[in-house]
């Protein structure tokens, strides 16, 4: 499923982004753009209704609805690797490829089929901005605003992963790539958040990473359909013996070299950041 319009001019930003060793930079031509005041609401509201019990019968449907398209989206995704994870895993952060509004689908397919009725999802401010039915997906489907602000993260956001990795022993998806870069291959260099957080709070990260088949029927007339392939590539624990700033580089290398191994084998090509037409999933054009 195709969303958005002037997918063209994204792809430029991609492929410009891309040459130039910015993979963090925003691609998408409408994605609302908050002041930090904004900014700051929007995690302020979360932390004061988040239990609030009109939040939580909004999150019930929405997570209704989430799941609902989870088996739409995925009922012909292929799960690789699942017996990598542990049964008695308890509380873990998940990292995958960012690419679609959609691709959160692909990992509560994999919760899912762990047996876990819960899957935080960690999405930036300017999503939960977004209007119409996605916003109310962005806001509600067990979902949890990150934002730059320093006072939030070191006590807010950290009390909430505490809450759901430690104490609730639930699973978080958090995309280390930041932005969403459209139906982009490639795995992206990750931002350091991730690692930080599970070296802080001393819970392992299932590392992940979804590959997207081609198939031969259009979905629009710039793009044709794909599948979903998710590849769970191993689980990642900090060490006991390092500090939290080397655990956090460690497991940040570790995590990015196997998702550059993953997209290595499954495209069989070597990882470069000098742009092809394929590095699109499903389109037919070129630039």
């Amino acid at each position: 499923m195709i969303l958005g319009d002037n997918r063209v001019a994204v792809i430029e930003n991609i492929k410009t982004f891309a040459q130039n060793g910015e993979f963090h930079k925003k691609v998408e031509l409408n994605d609302p753009v908050l002041t930090a005041e904004e900014s700051r609401a929007i995690t302020q509201s979360f932390m004061e209704n988040r239990t609030d019990i009109i939040y939580r019968v909004k999150s019930y449907f929405a997570v209704t609805l989430a799941k609902i398209a989870t088996k739409l989206i995925n009922k012909d995704t292929k799960i690789i690797g699942l017996e990598k994870i542990p049964n008695d895993i308890g509380g873990a952060l998940i990292t995958s490829n960012h690419f679609s509004p959609f691709e959160n689908t692909v990992i509560r397919h994999l919760t899912n089929n762990l047996k876990r009725s819960k899957l935080g999802i960690i999405s930036q401010t300017s999503n939960f901005a977004m209007k119409g039915p996605i916003g109310f997906l962005m806001n509600y489907a067990d979902t949890i605003p990150i934002s730059t602000e320093p006072r939030y993260l070191a006590r807010d956001f950290l009390s909430v992963l505490k809450e759901k990795l430690v104490d609730k022993k639930q699973m978080v998806l958090l995309y280390p790539e930041q932005e969403m870069w459209f139906n982009y291959r490639k795995p992206r260099p990750p931002k350091n958040g991730a690692y930080f957080y599970c070296a802080k709070l001393n819970v392992p990260i299932i590392s992940c990473f979804v590959e997207m088949v081609d198939l031969n029927e259009d979905d629009t007339y710039e793009f044709k359909k794909v599948k979903y392939v998710l590849h769970v590539l191993d689980v990642l624990y900090p060490d006991e013996n390092k500090t939290p700033k080397e655990n956090t580089e460690y497991l940040s290398e570790l995590d990015y070299n196997l998702k550059k191994e993953c997209y290595e084998k499954v495209y069989n090509k070597k990882l470069s950041y000098d742009f092809e037409p394929t590095d699109i999933a499903g389109w037919k054009g070129s630039l």
